[in-house]
């Protein structure tokens, strides 16, 4: 009795051949709270002026999701230290989550403090599913490239200053 009310219940009864048809439940994805607090409440959202010789740019993209990631950080010269950090994201809640996280966590770093900052840490951190790991990976791509911006940046200035 309860078998086949389970059954009628799910819709398999409905054909001859759903029998052999396997059981979908189509459940709710459910975000960790930490996705939907920093989705709900993104922390540093905005930008700098990307010309100003103390601010590094990453720009990174995931085109198979359409996810993109503008990371910008600020250095203060005197303690070489990240004082602030900035993140517009175009993407799901995920990637918003990721570019949110990102910019709390290299905030009072170093440069090379940031650069040890990995994907699998921010995934960890938002309990992000495998199918979402790539928005962590954007994360981490975007800081190294930003980094990577404001030491072009300096190599620039100081090899123009030396002429």
């Amino acid at each position: 009795m309860l078998r086949t009310a389970s059954k009628r219940l799910l819709g398999l009864l409905a054909s001859p051949d759903a029998q052999s048809r396997p059981v979908q439940l189509l459940l709710p994805r459910l975000y960790h709270e930490n996705v939907v607090d920093h989705y709900n409440n993104p922390r540093n959202v905005g930008s700098f002026d990307k010309n100003d010789s103390n601010v590094g740019t990453g720009l990174v993209g995931a085109p198979a999701c359409g996810d993109v990631m503008k990371l910008q950080i600020k250095i203060d010269d005197e303690s070489g230290k990240i004082v602030d950090a900035r993140f517009k994201t175009f993407g799901c809640g995920s990637a918003i989550a990721s570019s949110s996280v990102a910019t709390e966590w290299v905030k009072g770093k170093s440069m090379d403090e940031v650069l040890s900052i990995k994907n699998t840490e921010i995934a960890k951190h938002l309990a992000l599913p495998p199918v979402k790991l790539h928005c962590s990976m954007l994360a981490e791509d975007a800081i190294k490239a930003a980094v990577k911006d404001i030491e072009a940046k300096r190599a620039k200035s100081n090899g123009s200053c030396s002429n």
